[in-house]
């Protein structure tokens, strides 16, 4: 959408903050435009210029459409637009709400910084480590002094070279799923067989069901797909199986995203019968399953794969990212046999198909041995370092797995999320509040702590420390000794 100036000139149009049910914009009228678009630019305006706070409840159909003059048509036409392109999320029973948003804001306090400028915890990554540097420069020596024509020179298939596929298919297995190499795509990082898998399935409108804490790009596709996610309560093994039979049994469920393996932000795990719960759900419902497994290599227990139930319903998706070396960004997509031509079509347009030097190196990694090597090198240091979390910050953890890259944090009752974000800022320490993680209404109540990348012990606790000592204190009172 093109920037638009703030068009606002008269009074009662700039209500207090927080104050969404009392909002009212000045509608005018402007020529070649109608009342709908016009009322969804206000809306967006207003959103962005902080006017309309996330969580606010918009004011209902009716009342808005009174105050106005307009049609309760007109209104609902404007607010299915803002919350199509993402600003809105409408709840039935509940109302309209100002849907949270990954702002700009949040998206600079998770860029990659320099240890000199802040300690940065962050971005979920893997850890890096003197074994990733040689791993590396062993592959990329191998690469310059071999034959290169077999994996540089092609541009087809789409789906991914014949050896890549073949090979994924043990790595795959590993992880409980078994698959043909004709139901694999190679992909460009498991984001990218996110929207590939969701892209086949999801138009506009359709209904999405995810954790209430996800990660934040699955919340992503929902503002660029245009469907309507909705959060559902969790425990500390994911989605409740009550919740979701609930949610499906309301009718208008197309698909189900989530990860049952150290979700991100909170760590928790979903067992072997909750996962089975979950597919036996969705199997009678008739329900869609995109099953986001990108950190599952890190749990070295064995766990099913829940789309191994859902033969026509299932897509799975996983990479090595996280768990073998961060810029190796290959993925794997398991499609059901009857979307293979569907998603290979998708891929052709998005990227004509993953980029195959990443994919080479995580072929010749998986047949060597050297993914599980780094893999067993990332679970040791993965161990310790949230080990270190549990020693600094064990009354203020909320949820967190012995082997996650994350952990969430309760914030004190003392502390607002974005006051607290704020200090630790100022003291050179980066988190991330609630706000990107959050599907649909409601708030996140905590922070995220990312232990990856390449950080000593040393660092990492000094950081901790430092978060333990900042959750301790009380906020400056405004305008005496305020930060910043």
């Amino acid at each position: 959408m093109p920037h638009r100036a703030d068009p606002r000139a008269g009074p009662g149009s700039d209500p207090a903050p927080g104050n969404g049910a009392a909002w009212r914009p000045a509608l005018t009228r402007q020529k070649g435009k109608t009342k709908h678009a016009a009322l969804t630019e206000w809306i967006i305006a207003d959103i962005d210029a902080g006017r309309l706070k996330p969580m606010d409840r918009m004011p209902p159909h009716r009342d808005l459409a009174r105050d106005l003059g307009i049609s309760v048509q007109t209104v609902s036409l404007g607010y299915q637009e803002a919350e199509r392109l993402g600003y809105l999320s409408g709840e039935v029973g509940r109302g309209t709400f100002v849907r949270a948003r990954v702002t700009e804001r949040v998206g600079q306090m998770m860029l990659d910084r320099s240890l000199d400028e802040v300690i940065d915890l962050s971005i979920v990554r893997g850890v890096y480590l003197p074994e990733h540097e040689e791993a590396s420069r062993a592959v990329l020596a191998a690469l310059a002094a071999g034959e290169n024509a077999a994996f540089m020179q092609p541009c087809r298939p789409i789906a991914g070279l014949d050896r890549h596929r073949e090979v994924a298919t043990s790595w795959l297995a590993a992880l409980g799923v078994d698959a043909p190499p004709e139901r694999i795509l190679i992909t460009n990082g498991a984001a990218h067989a996110l929207f590939l898998a969701l892209a086949c399935i999801i138009r506009a409108g359709d209904v999405v069901l995810t954790e209430n804490l996800t990660d934040h790009g699955i919340i992503g596709l929902a503002n660029i797909l245009g469907f309507a996610l909705k959060g559902l309560p969790t425990d500390e093994q994911g989605i409740r199986p009550d919740a979701f039979e609930a949610a499906c049994a309301a009718g208008d469920v197309r698909a189900l995203v989530l990860i049952p393996t150290l979700n991100n932000p909170t760590g928790h795990v979903a067992t072997p019968e909750r996962r089975h719960a979950i597919a036996e759900t969705a199997q009678r419902h008739g329900v869609f399953v995109v099953e986001d497994e990108v950190c599952k290599p890190l749990i070295d227990a064995p766990l099913p794969a829940i789309t191994q139930w859902l033969p026509d319903l299932g897509f799975f998706a996983t990479s090595f990212t996280k768990v073998v070396l961060t810029g190796l960004r290959v993925g794997y997509l398991v499609v059901p046999p009857r979307y293979c031509i569907r998603a290979e079509s998708i891929l052709r347009v998005t990227s004509w198909s993953a980029t195959c030097l990443p994919a080479e190196i995580a072929t010749r990694w998986v047949e060597d041995g050297t993914a599980r090597r780094l893999l067993a090198v990332q679970r040791e240091e993965v161990r310790a370092r949230q080990q270190l979390v549990a020693d600094a910050l064990g009354p203020h953890i909320a949820s967190h797995h012995p082997l996650s890259l994350c952990a969430w944090l309760k914030v004190p009752a003392h502390w607002t999320e974005d006051g607290l974000v704020r200090a630790l800022a100022e003291r050179r320490v980066a988190l991330t509040p609630s706000d990107p993680f959050v599907a649909g209404s409601g708030h996140g109540g905590g922070v995220r702590i990312c232990i990856g990348g390449k950080m000593g012990h040393a660092t990492l606790a000094l950081a901790l420390d430092t978060v333990r000592q900042t959750f301790e204190q009380f906020p400056p009172v405004f305008g005496v000794g305020a930060i910043g």
